[in-house]
């Protein structure tokens, strides 16, 4: 949603897709069994297998962000790494933008919860990273074909360690309204 926001704050979001290539979790099986809800694909080796998946992220960009719904959906990709995951959103935006337009908005857009980063990282590296989600500018794509335009942004997250993140700075929250 942090990409998402800052494209549509900034630019606009016409439509687009979002792609989650995630680390395999525990409700996936280590050897081929079935699975407890039936699910082909899940009941397939997680550590040596590529499991595409659909993702509550894309169902749920509507509810954190009403004025998208209906512009974005998305799928999941599991992989055999035990964390750190990455999205793709690749989107129509409602003006054409540069490559350094979209780095320099989603820098704007950094706080502690949504990281930038210029840094040429691989999975491995965002273990134990406590931004919800971590910007990786040197993955920005514009591509333009007649007078429209594509662009791919993603961003990393540590699919454990930012979630529990995520959980504190929202319990910190609430706690800060209650002593007022």
């Amino acid at each position: 949603a942090p990409m998402a926001k800052v494209l549509n704050d900034s630019f606009g979001i016409a439509a687009g897709f979002m792609t989650t290539i995630h680390a395999y979790t525990n409700d996936q099986n280590t050897l081929d069994a079935p699975h407890a809800k039936g699910d082909l694909r899940r009941s397939r080796a997680a550590a040596a297998n590529i499991v595409p998946n659909s993702t509550g992220a894309a169902k749920a960009i509507g509810l954190v962000l009403p004025e998208l719904k209906g512009k974005l959906d998305g799928s999941a990709q599991r992989v055999p790494v035990i964390t750190g995951s990455i999205t793709e959103l690749t989107t129509i935006l409602n003006k054409n933008v540069t490559i350094e337009e979209v780095n320099a908005a989603m820098k704007a857009g950094s706080n502690e919860s949504f990281g930038y980063t210029e840094d040429e990282l691989v999975s491995s590296d965002v273990i134990g990273s406590t931004f919800g989600s971590l910007f990786d500018a040197t993955q920005t794509k514009v591509i333009t074909v007649e007078d429209r335009q594509m662009v791919k942004t993603v961003s990393w997250y540590d699919n454990e360690m930012s979630y529990v993140s995520q959980l504190v700075r929202t319990v910190q929250f609430f706690a800060g309204l209650i002593n007022k």
